[in-house]
């Protein structure tokens, strides 16, 4: 990496954290800690608001107005492949906004960087999911987003039918299927539910908080500890 790439990313890190060590600043950027040492002083000497001291942490006294899209061909390709994955796999809503974001990054990068958004070699292939899993998506990334608990039918792979209460959590995707994260009323602890065996999908106008041993963090917690 180029010293005054390394520098930019300095304060980006800077501005998206209250307190950065130096140990951690080197082990992000691969160099030593005398380097993160040297350039914290001379982003100092060059008028950057960083206050700290070594040992201790550093951070940026006020906000700072930085171009936000200084980005290389690996992070270009990077974000064109994020976003690729978004608008195969992520549903009518997230798809479109995926394509809006290409086109606002596209039109700010310089000249040279331009034709990556259009001609990375990767991609994503599409996959049919169903336009019910698709619908169900989007009703729970909506109940997530605004902490609303939902209820729904659900059909396990054995046939068995239940109905269920549910704070949802988190959306994952395991390359063919999407599973919907929460915590489950009828079980009374968590439990994960394929989102295309869900159906009557209904928020319950409850909104949930995440009580202790109940949240997303607890949940993912819960799971190191069975992986160990």
């Amino acid at each position: 990496m180029r010293r005054a790439d390394r520098l930019f990313q300095i304060v980006q890190i800077l501005r998206n954290r209250r307190s950065v060590t130096a140990a951690y600043l080197a082990e992000r950027l691969e160099v030593s800690i005398r380097t993160i040492y040297r350039d914290i002083q001379d982003l100092s000497l060059s008028g950057i608001p960083v206050e700290g001291e070594a040992g201790v942490g550093y951070m940026l006294r006020h906000s700072l107005d930085v171009p936000p899209l200084m980005f290389n061909e690996d992070e270009v390709q990077a974000i064109v492949l994020g976003a690729r994955m978004v608008k195969t796999w992520g549903g009518p809503a997230l798809s479109l906004a995926a394509q809006q974001a290409i086109e606002k990054i596209e039109g700010a990068l310089p000249q040279d960087l331009k034709h990556l958004t259009t001609e990375s070699h990767i991609y994503a292939i599409p996959y049919d999911f169903g336009e019910a899993s698709m619908d169900n998506m989007e009703q729970i990334r909506e109940a997530i987003n605004s902490k609303l608990g939902i209820s729904f039918d659900y059909e396990r792979r054995d046939r068995a039918k239940s109905h269920r209460k549910v704070n949802p959590l988190a959306l994952y995707f395991w390359g063919k299927v999407w599973t919907l994260t929460g915590w489950c009323h009828l079980r009374d602890d968590f439990r994960n539910f394929r989102i295309d065996r869900m159906s009557n999908i209904a928020s319950t106008k409850l909104p949930f908080i995440d009580a202790p041993g109940q949240s997303l963090y607890d949940y993912i917690e819960l799971m190191k500890q069975q992986l160990k």
